[in-house]
């Protein structure tokens, strides 16, 4: 059973956010991105908190949005109980100290006009922290941190790797001492091998430096691994929030049970039959009515199509926005079968074990 947050272990808070996007020019009609469409959700001093999705689903908007590195069209952000969107300028400098950002692409998110060292020692000089030998001996206990030496601080980003600019990236978020860090899927761009590194990375500066961690993925494979509470969206809204081990143990909301059903399985016997979503995920522009997963959910009635559901709290304290949660409960990922082949394939599947049933036959020889 999980425990309510109370206010003084809410650290970040979005309030109804909404992010709309506008085009349209004199000779068309304006278009209006519905990215990030009505999310409420606290984040907890210490905790890592996910935002997991599929691509478009408003996660990376979302992230931004907590940061105030891009202004909402409705709706609140507050840090510390304190409403970030009423900071002044000088003010909202002051607190990008405290709340830091790693960005997805580590090759396009560093200067590469400037150096390592300066990169690094930039939020150093702009927050006053350190001058002169101080500030070289920082950025050198910096790079230490994150595994670079600090020898190589006179070199140019184009000359690391993927990994090792990530770690440039992480060593420039933290440069400030920050609070909390969003980390914009720090691991999408990397290698397996390296994702792991950077992974460990984040989880033992969370401990050695008492961070809050907010982690916008796709992998869930991620999220399992480090994260306590995670917050499932679609199409700019939340459709389930929950503890991490409650949300892979028994998925409530059929969109989630399809997330999980995908992981795929190292072994071939323990594989089912999986989750496949019909349908293309609807344009953000034109989202559907009601719930905005009845056009692909295997549970939608005519209700789903009416009625917007609300995100409603769960015995167990988790938040579901569906209307049947209470009947599929307990389903878990393997609820939604696969859909029967089509005659075309049927018929080439049947050719084939046609085939191999000729081919397993012995072969007679003569006496």
């Amino acid at each position: 059973m999980s425990v309510m947050a109370t206010t003084s272990d809410v650290i970040l808070e979005g309030v109804d956010l909404k992010k709309h996007f506008g085009s349209g020019g004199l000779l068309s009609s304006p278009t209006v991105v519905r990215a990030v469409d009505g999310v409420s959700l606290d984040v907890r001093r210490g905790e890592t908190f996910a935002i997991v999705g599929e691509s478009g689903c408003g996660k990376s908007t979302l992230g931004r949005l907590l940061l105030r590195l891009i202004e909402p069209t409705a709706g609140d952000v507050r840090y510390e109980g304190r409403s970030i969107l009423k900071l002044s300028k000088s003010e909202l400098r002051k607190l990008r100290r405290e709340l830091q950002i790693i960005f997805q692409d580590p090759y396009a998110s560093l200067n590469p006009r400037m150096n390592v060292g300066d990169i690094i020692a930039e939020p150093i000089w702009l927050h006053n922290l350190a001058r002169g030998s101080e500030k070289r001996d920082r950025v050198a206990d910096l790079m230490r941190t994150v595994g670079l030496l600090p020898t190589h601080a006179d070199r140019y980003p184009h000359e690391f790797s993927g990994g090792q600019r990530q770690r440039i990236g992480i060593a420039r978020a933290l440069a400030g001492d920050p609070k909390l860090i969003v980390g914009d899927e720090p691991v999408s761009a990397l290698d397996v091998s390296i994702q792991a590194q950077i992974i460990n990375l984040l989880e033992d500066l969370k401990d050695r430096f008492g961070l809050t961690l907010v982690i916008v993925a796709h992998d869930l494979a991620v999220i399992r691994h480090m994260s306590d509470r995670v917050a499932v969206m679609y199409l700019g809204e939340i459709m389930e929030l929950s503890e991490t081990d409650a949300l892979f143990d028994n998925p409530l909301h059929p969109y989630t049970q399809a997330l999980l059903a995908a992981i795929p399985i190292p072994s071939p016997a323990g594989r089912q039959p999986k989750a496949l979503l019909q349908g293309d995920v609807p344009s953000p522009a034109a989202p559907p009515s009601g719930c905005r997963f009845h056009t692909r959910c295997p549970h939608a009635r005519a209700v789903c199509k009416e009625q917007h559901p609300a995100l409603e709290a769960a015995p167990d304290g988790r938040r579901v926005a569906c209307h049947f949660w209470r009947e599929i409960q307990g389903a878990g990922a393997g609820s939604i079968s696969a859909p029967p082949p089509s005659a075309a394939l049927a018929k080439r599947l049947a050719l084939y074990q046609t085939w191999r049933e000729r081919q397993d036959k012995p072969v007679a020889t003569s006496p």
